[in-house]
């Protein structure tokens, strides 16, 4: 038997396997249980990735009340692999938090030049020169690949 994780739709391999369940309320509820393991919380971040609907994308945007960094993190990554204009307002915020954990600031970064919005350029611009090299870098790396991604969806 191969224990090996398998590969998500969109070539990432998970750390959790994605949720059963279809219900949003359900996956939704899971993901804020601060009560409720990480890893069932896990499930129902990459379930409602895969749903990929603005609902699905609301419902992990509302994820960002956690306490967890690492379940924020995540949320940001996913984010960006849905490509969704949905997490634009909540991205933006997010990196504009200076008390956000530098680490969900820098995968909001990301995120935002993986959406290829171009509503996102002035905030990635107004961090490029952040006091955390982690954001201001990963501002240069978002700032190139927005243009890529827009760019390309153009032809």
């Amino acid at each position: 038997m191969d224990a090996r994780p398998e590969v998500s739709e969109y070539g990432s391999v998970d750390p959790a396997p994605a949720s059963e369940s279809e219900q949003l309320d359900q996956l939704r509820n899971t993901l804020l249980d601060e009560n409720e393991k990480m890893f069932q919380r896990m499930r129902s971040v990459f379930k409602l990735r895969n749903i990929r609907t603005p609902q699905s994308c609301l419902a992990l945007c509302d994820g960002f009340s956690s306490s967890s960094a690492l379940l924020r993190h995540e949320l940001a990554y996913v984010l960006g692999q849905m490509q969704m204009d949905e997490a634009l307002p909540t991205l933006i915020k997010i990196l504009s938090d200076d008390k956000e954990h530098v680490m969900v600031r820098h995968e909001a970064a990301e995120a935002l030049g993986a959406i290829g919005n171009r509503e996102a350029v002035p905030v990635l611009e107004k961090y490029l020169n952040d006091e955390h090299i982690e954001v201001s870098e990963s501002c240069e790396v978002a700032l190139d690949l927005l243009n890529w991604v827009s760019n390309s969806t153009i032809a």
